[in-house]
């Protein structure tokens, strides 16, 4: 053993230690272990920071801002909308669908892909039906990794073993070969996830979370009228879509001046009625992209007064002091002297039935206005509110959501069609977008999840360290030695284990080059099948459940607030489940 290879051991030992206890964030620790095996000599600086223009980086960021595209053209919404009115509310029923959709389209397409795409899928369901999505985000990576084995291409790491294999003048693993291990595999991990795995999920609860909860999970009131040239006259209630499709609650409606209507599921409705709906910020701005239906603040305004493009709107509390304490919207006024409008109000969770020009306004009522800056602003400085947040409303471009859709699908077609590397055919989907002005560059780079990718990127480092150094062959040699001429079944064990464990700090690709040529010399030595080797290999490769690493796992890290050791703790019974289903199956369909 040279002192570079024991010196990265180290530091590698350190980092796992590190991980775990989570006194740092990972991407720190990450860039802390590639800066001292820099200094230390153990890899050349060129080396090191490749990790952050490799394939895998490359991808993910690409992968990214397609999802931030599909999301801007409001794709996401759409399929989020069709889903939740499937699945309903019900926790159980959301968590089998975006565990088996997203695995079965894993099967034929890049894990991290299929994870990328429904992503802001499952954030937004997560929303809509009030669940953590740290609840969510960690089966949904993990089922579609499970299909890793289902067929040749779900990942690129098959290839990459069916390579060497041509290489040791063996025939390539067939499209379908995986299949009679790769479908248990995924069947068990699915159920394991749904009946233990979900219940050693994280429900993290930070100040970042807190704060998302306070500001966009609030109930606002709002008046909502329903115009002459509406979709929705002479339609029911139920059929208006306005509870399965914008998630709100009609709690009256007013027909006349004087006349209040039980809001029935059959009641129809007609032009001019007046709807009092319950429902979060989001989902009542919503009403304004609905053809014939528009907030009742906003007809009373000018066409001219709201196309300024210095119209805002903002979350505002009611201050101890505040004049309009006491006064109804009506009384107080806000449109003549300030000129801006109440778009919905937010009373603690209270529910309000009266109209909302009557209601006397009280200390602490959070106020949805729309109006330009300066006057909320003047609104502000006479100490009346206290702005909370500034609403960015941005209408989806549902013009070139059929441009989003082919910029993302198209790059999938190419590398599956093995016409060109996944990394260039995501980044032609990137260039797409840009150009079509799906979305813009600002846009897309505040969606990047930067700490994925420094984390990755680092990581990446380490994992050449293992193969410049020599430290991956240095204990597989020691492991064929350890075992020796034991029985093979053991060897079998030993390295699918030592794949499973180089995968989490290297690529899947690198671990299995790294891997494969040992066992297939050593099976050759012993007499037995090398081809039972290779795919044990292949199916340890994708077996990379325990840390964040994997791309798939790295793209929900972020977002579920996840932490190191919530990976360790639900994937390390997933990982000995498929061990055993693998030890069972590989040596009977493929004998030793």
């Amino acid at each position: 053993m040279t002192i570079e290879i024991l010196l990265l051991l180290i530091v590698i030992a350190v980092s796992l230690v590190l991980f775990s206890i989570e006194r740092l964030p990972a991407d720190v620790i990450a860039l802390g272990v590639l800066v001292f095996i820099i200094i230390t000599g153990i890899l050349p600086p060129e080396k090191a920071f490749a990790g952050f223009g490799s394939d895998a980086v490359l991808m993910i960021l690409g992968l990214l801002i397609l999802t931030a595209a599909l999301n801007r053209t409001g794709l996401v919404e759409v399929i989020g909308r069709k889903l939740i009115q499937r699945t309903g509310h019900d926790g159980t029923r959301i968590l089998t669908i975006i565990m088996v959709v997203p695995a079965l389209v894993s099967a034929v397409i890049s894990n991290t892909a299929a994870t990328a795409f429904f992503i802001p899928v499952v954030i937004g369901i997560a929303r809509k039906a009030r669940i953590s999505s740290s609840k969510l985000l960690m089966p949904l990576a993990f089922a579609t990794i499970l299909s890793s084995s289902v067929t040749l291409i779900a990942t690129s790491t098959n290839i990459v073993v069916s390579g060497i294999m041509t290489q040791h003048n063996m025939r390539p693993i067939g499209m379908f070969e995986l299949t009679p291990v790769g479908v248990p595999i995924l069947i068990l991990g699915i159920l394991y996830m749904f009946f233990i795995g979900r219940r050693l999920l994280p429900e993290h609860k930070n100040e970042e979370e807190i704060k998302d909860q306070t500001q966009k999970i609030l109930p606002y009131l709002s008046e909502v009228v329903i115009l002459s040239d509406s979709p929705l006259v002479n339609k029911t209630l139920g059929e208006s879509g306005l509870g399965s499709n914008l998630d709100l609650t009609v709690l009256r409606v007013q027909r006349g001046s004087n006349r209040f209507l039980a809001p029935q599921a059959g009641l129809r409705l007609q032009a001019g009625d007046i709807l009092l709906v319950e429902g979060q910020r989001d989902d009542i701005l919503k009403i304004k992209d609905i053809a014939g239906v528009n907030l009742k603040a906003e007809i009373e305004f000018s066409d001219e007064e709201l196309q300024t493009e210095d119209i805002r709107i903002v979350e505002a509390i009611v201050l101890l002091r505040s004049r309009l304490t006491g006064r109804t919207l009506r009384g107080a006024h806000l449109r003549d002297q300030y000129g801006i409008q109440v778009l919905a109000i937010n009373r603690h969770g209270e529910t309000i039935h009266r109209k909302l020009s009557q209601v006397r306004l009280q200390m602490g009522d959070i106020l949805l206005i729309q109006g330009r800056m300066s006057n909320i602003a003047a609104l502000e400085a006479d100490e009346n509110i206290h702005i909370l947040s500034h609403v960015e409303e941005q209408k989806p471009d549902t013009r070139r959501a059929p441009i989003a859709v082919a910029a993302f699908a198209v790059p999938l077609l190419l590398s599956s069609l093995e016409l060109t590397p996944l990394s260039v055919a995501v980044l032609i989907g990137v260039l797409i977008v840009f150009v079509t002005q799906c979305i813009t560059p600002e846009e897309a780079y505040r969606k990047v999840e930067w700490k994925a990718l420094i984390l990755i990127g680092s990581m990446l480092g380490v994992g050449s360290a293992l193969e410049y150094t020599g430290a991956a062959e240095y204990i597989a040699s020691h492991i064929v030695a350890w075992i020796g001429s034991a029985n093979p079944i053991w060897l079998l064990a030993a390295f699918f284990l030592l794949t499973m464990l180089l995968t989490q700090p290297m690529s899947n690709q690198a671990a299995a080059a790294v891997v494969v040529p040992i066992a297939l010399e050593t099976a050759m030595k012993l007499g037995v099948n090398p081809r039972t080797f290779a795919v044990m290999i292949a199916v340890g490769a994708s077996c990379s459940f325990l840390t964040p690493l994997e791309p798939a796992c790295l793209m929900v890290y972020g977002p579920g607030r996840y932490r190191f050791s919530d990976f360790l703790k639900v994937g390390s019974i997933l990982s000995l489940i498929i061990f055993i289903i693998a030890m069972i199956l590989v040596p009977m369909i493929w004998p030793l």
